[in-house]
């Protein structure tokens, strides 16, 4: 059976045809958190089978609704690969391989936005939102949950009382919708996720302000579990940086507001390891 199978790629790769998916081959999992627009399913099925389609191997996407979900998968050894913020990334750096970094605005660096109502024109930084009601995304989110607290903290204030009450969007997206209908008074987001939505849903990001951009920290990772054979990391880090070089990979970066993948510098997430140290955790 494995010669017969071997006869049939060799033809396909004589004739430059791309070998199908074979159906019984185990699935790469990849995680995917809420850092991904969780509404973009169609774009998702169109990278997933585009994916396919390159490495001839089975994808499934797996999408959780916290970041804490997939991180329990990963230290479960239940996905190969996933996209997860860069707060868990550290936390989790002893289990997983930092494998491609996406660039966003030519960088492979984001922020956090504070925002407030747009019909707040008086709120013009953090120290205003005291005795304020304030949304925060995820417990391991660095821009919604980690910086906020860090900045707080370098004002000499304690996260836990600043606020007069706080609560969990558990995703940006929904935390951006929590200030703009009024829920919220302030939230701190992704920029990434903020600067979709600005292209694709202009009017919900409209009804809020930015009032400050924290500084830069690096952008959320795609990782691979330690548990990855050396040749599977190579192949998917390949493909993820090559999108560009093709035409349908180039229009799937664009969909995804993504300029395109870099290997990555594990270096770049030094920030969030400072914040969290400084926090104790």
């Amino acid at each position: 059976m494995l010669r017969y199978i071997s006869r049939i790629l060799a033809v396909f790769a004589v004739l430059g045809v791309a070998a199908p998916v074979l159906a019984e081959t185990p699935a790469w999992r990849v995680g995917m958190t809420p850092a991904f627009l969780n509404d973009q399913h169609v774009v998702l099925e169109d990278w997933r089978a585009y994916l396919e389609k390159k490495l001839g191997h089975r994808i499934e996407f797996v999408q959780r609704d916290s970041y804490r979900e997939t991180m329990d998968l990963l230290r479960l050894g239940k996905l190969e690969f996933a996209w997860i913020c860069d707060y868990p990334y550290v936390h989790l750096k002893d289990q997983v391989r930092l494998l491609a970094v996406p660039v966003n605005q030519g960088k492979p660096l984001y922020r956090s936005y504070l925002i407030v109502s747009a019909r707040d024109p008086h709120t013009q930084s953090l120290a205003q939102l005291r005795g304020k009601v304030f949304a925060y995304a995820d417990p391991y989110s660095n821009t919604g949950y980690l910086v906020p607290r860090y900045q707080l903290h370098q004002m000499g204030e304690n996260p836990e009382f600043f606020f007069s009450r706080t609560f969990f969007t558990w995703s940006h997206r929904k935390a951006i919708e929590a200030v703009a209908s009024g829920v919220a008074q302030g939230a701190a987001v992704d920029s990434f996720v903020w600067d979709t939505l600005a292209k694709v849903r202009p009017e919900l990001t409209a009804r809020t302000r930015i009032i400050s951009r924290s500084p830069e920290y690096g952008f959320p990772p795609f990782i691979a579990h330690h548990s990855v054979s050396e040749g599977d990391f190579r192949a998917m880090q390949d493909e993820l940086i090559r999108m560009g070089q093709n035409a349908e990979g180039a229009a799937l970066l664009q969909r995804l507001n993504l300029d395109g993948f870099t290997p990555g510098d594990p270096g770049i997430y030094r920030g969030v390891t400072e914040m969290m140290k400084v926090l104790g955790e």
